[in-house]
């Protein structure tokens, strides 16, 4: 039994009646196939609103939509899109099984869309596939936004926040992980206590209580503090370690930095006082060793720090606030100025350091997230918005489902 073309294309665009492909035309110079549906006549449409059927047809729009290519070819659908007649609803377009409303693509196409734009930069897609990124951005944003009008965080416990910028010297947003599932939950713009605040609003929109948050780890900004504190009251706040480490290696290093005024051994050593020892290579370990034997404050710096480091090991409640004390009045007489003000600092945050003991969380998983982001940012050479910004961290990082149409 033959087929014909227009049947053949009808079962590959998976039309069912009263649709069917009218008209086909290959324009091989164009490099473009375009297909023209339409219905059968004296057909009725369900309502798109009050899901009524046997509705009569007022009229039909005419719509194109770019569809996947056909091997290298541009493909477009064109259809005179019927508009019904409804006694309670006025006269309203009907759903078409192919597109989404208001969409220049089809279902399949858009699925292509966000699958690519999973891995690769929107221009990049759009590139690909010959449209302009604009339309990209579109496509992703409806899509990003309707998975997450279905997500769930009611069981969502422990949150660690963190800051990255836009592109260099530009504004900011706070990024907000799930720390148990390694998977980002809101982004907004800003660093400031209104961060937390946005987050809130959006962690309860999402079927989460605030009181349910257990756990929110952070740096050292008093307005993330302040924003926590007000906003999540059953939470205990782990300031996060590595944050800390990187405040005590500042120290290190503007120690080292007033010590090579008069100390030429030190210049060009600043990365070996800031990697940790198993990090340094063969050459900078003979370096180290050396530069240890001429007992610079430098070195005493440094001590402390791989001191304070091995708090994080310890696991006893009651030993970590013996042994954090006596680190506290190591650094605090050891006439390193940089050290002893970062010695209270600490001090200042002392309860939020302890809690790690009994917390066992850090932004670990966040640092690791960050540097996605980052790539991200680098591969896009930058964002034109922070909106499109926002769009991809969630598109790549926030693990959303889809249920894109195959």
């Amino acid at each position: 039994m033959s087929i014909s073309q227009e049947d053949l294309f009808s079962i590959a665009l998976g039309l069912e009646k009263p649709w069917f492909i009218k008209a086909i035309e290959f324009k091989v110079e164009e490099k473009q196939l375009d297909l023209f549906i339409d219905f059968e006549s004296g057909s009725k449409f369900t309502c798109p609103l009050c899901d009524k059927s046997g509705r009569h047809v007022h009229d039909t729009i005419e719509r194109t939509w770019r569809h996947l290519n056909f091997f290298q070819f541009k493909t477009y659908l064109h259809c005179r899109v019927p508009r019904t007649e409804c006694d309670k609803c006025g006269v309203k377009q009907v759903k078409i099984p192919w597109a989404r409303k208001s969409s220049g693509f089809t279902l399949l196409m858009d699925s292509l869309i966000v699958l690519l734009a999973q891995h690769m930069p929107a221009k990049t897609v759009a590139d690909l596939i010959g449209e302009h990124d604009t339309r990209i951005w579109r496509v992703l944003e409806h899509y990003v936004r309707v998975a997450r009008s279905n997500e769930d965080f009611s069981k969502v416990h422990s949150v660690g926040v963190d800051e990255t910028s836009r592109a260099k010297g530009h504004n900011y947003i706070s990024v907000f992980v799930d720390l148990d599932n390694s998977k980002v939950v809101h982004v907004c713009e800003g660093r400031d206590s209104e961060t937390i605040t946005s987050f809130k609003s959006d962690y309860e929109a999402h079927k989460g209580m605030a009181g349910n948050i257990t756990n929110f780890c952070c740096d050292m900004s008093p307005a993330f503090i302040s924003g926590i504190e007000s906003n999540f009251k059953n939470a205990a706040i782990t300031f996060d370690r590595f944050h800390v480490i990187k405040l005590m290696n500042e120290a290190v290093d503007q120690v080292r930095r007033q010590e090579q005024a008069h100390n030429a051994s030190l210049k060009r050593t600043r990365y070996i006082w800031l990697k940790n020892p198993e990090n340094l290579t063969e050459k900078q370990m003979k370096e180290l060793g050396s530069l240890k034997d001429m007992r610079l404050k430098t070195s005493k710096a440094y001590e402390i720090k791989l001191s304070l480091r091995d708090f994080w090991d310890i696991r006893d409640p009651v030993f970590a606030q013996s042994y954090l004390k006596k680190w506290y009045f190591w650094a605090t007489h050891s006439r390193l100025t940089p050290v002893i003000d970062k010695a209270k600092t600490f001090k200042n945050h002392w309860n939020g350091i302890l809690n790690y003991v009994n917390t066992r969380i850090d932004n670990g998983v966040l640092e690791g997230i960050n540097s996605l982001i980052q790539a991200a940012k680098n591969s896009s050479r930058g964002f034109r918005s922070t909106k499109n910004f926002i769009i991809t961290i969630y598109l790549r990082l926030a693990k959303l489902q889809f249920n894109l149409p195959t």
